[in-house]
């Protein structure tokens, strides 16, 4: 059966990656990215590989939490069903700190961009019998700074992203419990892919980056997840696939995943009407 696919980042990487062998399968894809120009590169690239046209895509940067809740306005208006949503947008080395509200620019792509986005698009994914919804998180996860989170307390690179990714990771697991009709799982893809965010972040690299794009592929579309939700995904444990285990003590927290849904809640809210 044909699914309706959106993944967030997809003009490289493994985002790019899983958009090929998705649309080689007939599915149709949404890509996204930054830039309007190497999006259609992107676009005409994989239907020539698929033959495939059912590519589409949308650009905005998510790093604008404003431009990201139009985004997901934009897409519930142009199309008219989600089968599967992969947050894999990421950001780890970045030459400016803070966006324009204030925050890391880590908190605000990997954690409080896919919040935002999600939450506009979770009606489309309920009009679909088993809805996925796949969140890319990481091996690196570091205990939240509530003050960093909000910006007001700066952190170095790595460490920003560590909590950026335990924040995704912590939040998926509590879609998971509000949202039964949604499938959500949190997926470390592998550490460090041969992908341009880490050789930019580390100048190397261990694994090849079809490792992730393959574990975002089963996510996906394999029957082997349609009843899986809540958990996090190592990709890590494994040669060529990983297995599920364990994500970082705090993601099974009631209580810190309550304080972290609502520090985020509040600060959305204060970047909405600062906006207004």
């Amino acid at each position: 059966m044909k699914k309706t696919i959106l993944i967030t980042g997809s003009t490289d990487g493994i985002g790019k990656l899983a958009a090929i062998k998705l649309a080689k399968d007939g599915h149709e894809i949404y890509l996204h990215g930054r830039n309007a120009e190497k999006l259609e590169a992107v676009k005409a690239e994989i239907i020539g590989l698929s033959n495939n046209e059912n590519i589409n895509g949308f650009v905005e940067d998510l790093s604008d939490l404003e431009a990201t809740r139009q985004l997901g306005e934009e897409i519930s208006k142009a199309i008219p069903k989600l089968d599967v949503l992969i947050n894999n947008a990421g950001i780890f080395k970045s030459p400016v700190a803070t966006t324009k509200d204030g925050l890391d620019i880590r908190f605000a792509v990997n954690y409080f961009a896919p919040y935002l986005l999600t939450e506009k698009l979770i009606p489309l994914l309920k009009k679909e019998s088993k809805p996925r919804l796949i969140n890319l998180s990481s091996a690196a996860q570091a205990p939240i700074s509530l003050e960093s989170l909000s910006g007001k307390s700066p952190l170095p690179a790595q460490s920003a992203y560590a909590q950026s990714k335990l924040a995704l990771t912590m939040w998926s697991f509590y879609l998971a419990k509000i949202l039964p009709e949604v499938n959500v799982i949190a997926v470390n893809p592998g550490s460090l892919l041969n992908t341009n965010m880490v050789r930019e972040a580390y100048g190397r690299h261990w694994s090849s980056a079809d490792k992730g794009a393959n574990i975002l592929y089963d996510l996906a579309v394999s029957e082997e997840f349609e009843k899986v939700t809540g958990k996090y995904f190592d990709n890590d444990k494994g040669e060529t696939r990983g297995t599920f285990g364990p994500a970082h003590a705090d993601a099974y927290s009631v209580v810190k995943i309550e304080k972290l849904i609502n520090a985020t809640k509040g600060i959305i809210n204060s970047i909405s009407e600062a906006n207004e």
